[in-house]
């Protein structure tokens, strides 16, 4: 009970001064109010930046293998003349891969071509994506429409032209209007419309469905060159059901090898690339991100740490006598610490908080502008108020300890 009351006592006393001091308590919050801005804004939109991104890959599927001429790498050495000569993974080798693959529950062959543009009577949209590929790539994949269908087994073994178009698309070309049915043009084809994917908003790795055309494979080989490494072409293999991702590997390798007849001394000439892959570069990069956010926020919170201090010295000094007559009638020296204190960690918590509600502020100005998603979350209010805390004792100790040691009798003498 002692102890709370000489709590309550001090924070009577920090609440006091601060209102006392209008215009020195806001030029004080205003270093630390920017600082913690600075920090916390940073991390925001680098946790806003790795949530999207995350979400992104993860939709790839941890389970499935991406066969590739070039290896995914984020860092280390890329020996990238080693790759150059390999052969890109091609068509025919689909149906060797789905006969032999004891571990592949489906294997999908893709292939794409960029900045394209689609037409639908007047209307045109550009820098759209069209893709190739076979019939299993929905099962790999595992895409949702929000209308029509995919294509029949039918259309993906003759080549029929026909698509599944992207949300973006179909609101440029079609304007509201039902696009199911309807004959639209690019690359100098006519292909009728059967289905529409789900919206899935912008991806940052550019695999949203959004802005993309799916033909079959078969009918796309009338116009698009798939052994050209223009079209980056690869196999999607997903897992089966209680296999892991190395086993699916091993696989692969030993079908891939027979396919492409290597001896058994000669290395791979084929890429054998997971999601994983991708989630240890994101590590990597976001590990550098956060240093150097820190680094930032933290000179910046170095400035506001400075003005706290600086403030709390004049205050105890203008204090000085008031200091000497608590101590003449009983005050401790923990007593008088505690009173300064709390004076400077009230301080840096009103900043901080203001500090989080100008980055809440601008999270949802961002959110109204931008279709990016950036929010400030849990952890981020929290690391804000906690360093707010910190620069509040580590600015207000040393002034606060310079006021407990003072002598009563020459204290109450410096204010006469």
């Amino acid at each position: 009970m002692i102890l709370l009351k000489i709590l309550h006592e001090s924070f009577r006393f920090a609440i006091q001064a601060l209102i006392g001091n209008k215009l020195r308590t806001l030029l004080s919050l205003l270093g630390v109010t920017i600082g913690i801005f600075a920090i916390i804004s940073v991390f925001a939109v680098v946790d806003s930046l790795e949530r999207n991104i995350r979400n992104n890959v993860d939709s790839l599927g941890d389970n499935v293998v991406f066969v590739t001429k070039w290896p995914w790498a984020m860092d280390g050495e890329y020996p990238w003349w080693k790759y150059y000569q390999r052969p890109v993974p091609t068509f025919k080798e689909l149906p060797v891969l789905e006969q032999r693959l004891e571990m592949a529950e489906a294997v999908a062959f893709v292939a794409g071509a960029e900045n394209k543009t689609a037409k639908f009577e007047s209307n045109d949209v550009e820098g759209i994506g069209v893709a190739a590929v076979s019939h299993a790539y929905q099962d790999v994949y595992g895409f949702e429409l929000s209308s029509g269908r995919y294509f029949s087994l039918l259309e993906s073994a003759t080549g029929k032209p026909v698509a599944v178009v992207g949300s973006n698309i179909v609101e440029e070309l079609f304007k509201g209007d039902n696009p199911l049915g309807k004959v639209i043009r690019f690359m100098g084809q006519k292909v009728l419309v059967v289905g529409v994917f789900e919206k899935a908003g912008d991806s940052i790795i550019g695999n949203s469905d959004d802005d993309n055309i799916v033909i079959p494979v078969k009918f796309a080989r009338n116009f698009m060159r798939l052994n050209s490494e223009s079209v980056n072409p690869m196999f999607m293999v997903k897992a089966k059901q209680g296999v892991t991702n190395d086993q699916l590997k091993d696989d692969l390798t030993r079908v891939m090898r027979s396919v492409r007849r290597l001896s058994p001394k000669s290395d791979d000439d084929f890429a054998l690339n997971e999601i994983s892959i991708l989630s240890k570069g994101i590590d990597v990069m976001f590990r550098v991100i956060d240093l150097a956010g820190i680094i930032i926020g933290g000179f910046s919170l170095l400035v506001g740490g400075f003005g706290i201090a600086n403030i709390m010295f004049v205050s105890v000094k203008e204090r000085t006598n008031i200091i000497g007559i608590q101590k003449a009638i009983g005050a401790r020296n923990y007593f008088i610490l505690l009173q300064f204190l709390f004076e400077a960690i009230l301080l840096c918590l009103i900043g901080g908080a203001l500090g989080l509600l100008l980055v809440y502020t601008g999270t949802v100005l961002a959110n109204n502008y931008i279709e990016f998603d950036v929010a400030l979350s849990v952890n981020n209010i929290f690391t804000g108020l906690c360093v707010s805390i910190l620069i509040g004792v580590i600015s207000g100790i040393i002034p606060a300890l310079s006021a407990a040691r003072l002598d009563p009798v020459e204290a109450i003498r410096s204010g006469q």
